[in-house]
């Protein structure tokens, strides 16, 4: 078994990737194709994959769907040299669990592989666990994006936003967090919050909202070992008044439905 499987239809990319793979000694190999990538996945097991979106015979949603079809587990990073806040919010939505444009950084793709290796040995704890609370998944009534953040809508017209447990769980060991400040603008699908852990990573968030922050929860500075504590209550990042809340909901998942 190798931990990761590229699909990519640039060599540099596949070789680059596996670079950075070997740095941490994960072991990577890549394929050009969707095609050699789903024969592969016949043969050989992996702990993550690793696509492009734009591929030459089908596309990373295509991909996705045919992971689905085959019901093959394996948690998925996207990746694309066309990067829109489009792409990196449907990726999520579809059940990639992280999404990275090029070009990226070292730091950048390390540290999402390293998310996700950790998302994949949860998945399989969670799948052999018959008593264990592996993680704790969102409340009903918040919405989700992917995997990686939360949404409270509140009665006055604003939204909370926050980290989900299952996100916590693969970084771990948190030392500090990197806030925006109040006033600034989230936009959905790019960056809203920087974790930084014990092992020197830095794990960069997407927000699942859009919005104007007025309000940041200024504990996290001084008590950053709160969001692993309390993700969905005394954990949460912003207050904000959201931009478009009726079309981005659309792309989020109800937190209700984990519970089905």
């Amino acid at each position: 078994m190798s931990d990761i499987l590229i699909v990519d239809d640039e060599q540099v990319i596949i070789d680059s990737i596996i670079k950075i793979s070997k740095m941490d000694d994960f072991t990577a190999i890549g394929v050009t194709n969707v095609q050699d990538a789903l024969k592969l996945l016949e043969e050989e097991k992996f702990l993550i994959i690793i696509s492009d979106i734009m591929m030459p015979d089908l596309d990373g949603f295509a991909f996705l769907q045919k992971l689905e079809e085959k019901g093959i587990r394996i948690p998925v990073i996207m990746t694309t040299g066309y990067s829109t806040v489009e792409n990196a919010v449907q990726s999520l939505y579809q059940g990639a669990i992280g999404f990275i444009p090029k070009p990226f950084t070292i730091d950048e793709m390390e540290s999402l592989i390293h998310r996700s290796i950790k998302f994949a040995k949860i998945s399989r704890l969670e799948a052999f666990s018959t008593n264990k609370i592996v993680y704790v998944p969102c409340p009903g009534k918040y919405l989700r994006l992917g995997y990686n953040s939360w949404v409270l809508p509140e009665d006055d017209g604003s939204a909370l936003i926050g980290l989900t447990d299952h996100l916590i769980k693969t970084t771990e060991n948190t030392t500090s967090i990197e806030l925006l400040n109040v006033d600034e603008e989230l936009l959905q699908g790019n960056v809203c919050v920087k974790i930084n852990t014990d092992d020197d990573l830095m794990h960069s968030i997407l927000s699942p909202l859009s919005g104007r922050i007025i309000q940041r929860n200024e504990r996290l500075l001084e008590e950053p070992s709160l969001i692993e504590k309390d993700p969905y209550f005394g954990g949460w990042l912003y207050r904000i008044i959201p931009n478009e809340f009726e079309y981005e909901t659309k792309h989020l998942i109800p937190c209700s439905s984990d519970r089905n």
